[in-house]
């Protein structure tokens, strides 16, 4: 079921020139949510450092943000390793001397039942979704620290709070970037810099692929809604919490799930006979 309204691109809800002057990284852009996210700040005006594990699909990315009128720094790294992490900051320092925003979103997840995963499995996602979106915060605010400048953090996670069963290594992995979210806008408040997230329920995007046709088709019960989000909605998301409306806002997790923390069902890997009607 569509809520009968259609989404203007990315970004163009706010006034034109909001992020001018200003450079955003985002990770995980070479498709999908990120690809989005980056061109929504690239309409506003800013400069965009991209990043992703696979140069082709940036590339491409970083030509649709060239379009717009960006300048565009792209980077081909993993968020897991917090050497690259660092070289990611340095070079963003030496191109635009620095960034004034970070999205994390790079970040993924298979569905299988809890007690079937294996170490390798459930390492690699938390090492993706929480470790890497930790040493990419890290590195934000050092930089920040180091150069007396506000920042401003928006990590993209997820509806954790009644659960997600046949993704239990992202629930963890979310719900620990949340709460490590809340502790550091309270640790970082001195030094002016914002950390938010924004809780992503279903978005239709390429990562849909991970998951079977039926599943696809059952994530649209997957809210009071009825359907899957767009990215142009999170893509705009970021784009409030970043920019200076919401700059009284810190520590937060905005819902974008067509109310799915509150009403659905999620079963990522099938729903179960048991829970059959």
């Amino acid at each position: 079921m569509e809520d009968g309204m259609q989404s203007p691109a990315p970004g163009g809800h706010f006034a034109p020139g909001l992020f001018t002057g200003r450079t955003a990284l985002v990770s995980g852009a070479g498709s999908g949510l990120g690809r989005a996210i980056a061109l929504a700040f690239a309409r506003l005006g800013a400069d965009l450092v991209i990043c992703g594990r696979r140069a082709a699909p940036l590339e491409e990315t970083a030509a649709a943000l060239r379009d717009l009128g960006a300048r565009v720094l792209v980077h081909p790294m993993t968020i897991r390793d917090p050497d690259r992490v660092s070289e990611l900051f340095g070079a963003a320092g030496e191109c635009f001397g620095g960034i004034d925003v970070l999205v994390n979103n790079a970040g993924g997840q298979f569905p299988q039942a809890a007690i079937d995963m294996s170490p390798k499995g459930w390492n690699a996602v938390i090492d993706t979704n929480l470790n890497g979106s930790w040493y990419m915060m890290q590195a934000a605010a050092r930089a920040w620290r180091d150069a007396a400048r506000p920042g401003s953090i928006v990590n993209i996670t997820a509806p954790i709070w009644r659960g997600m069963p046949g993704v239990a290594h992202t629930c963890a992995a979310r719900a620990g970037v949340v709460f490590l979210s809340k502790t550091l806008a309270v640790e970082w408040a001195p030094l002016a810099i914002r950390v938010n997230c924004i809780a992503a329920g279903v978005i239709e995007s390429e990562g849909m692929a991970a998951y079977t046709p039926e599943v696809q088709r059952a994530f649209d019960r997957s809210n009071p809604m009825m359907r899957k989000g767009r990215v142009e909605e999170v893509a705009d998301a970021c784009c409030f919490l970043a920019g200076p409306t919401a700059g009284y806002v810190t520590g937060e997790v905005l819902n974008v799930d067509g109310g799915q923390q509150m009403w659905g069902e999620l079963w990522t890997a099938g729903r179960p006979d048991y829970f059959a009607d």
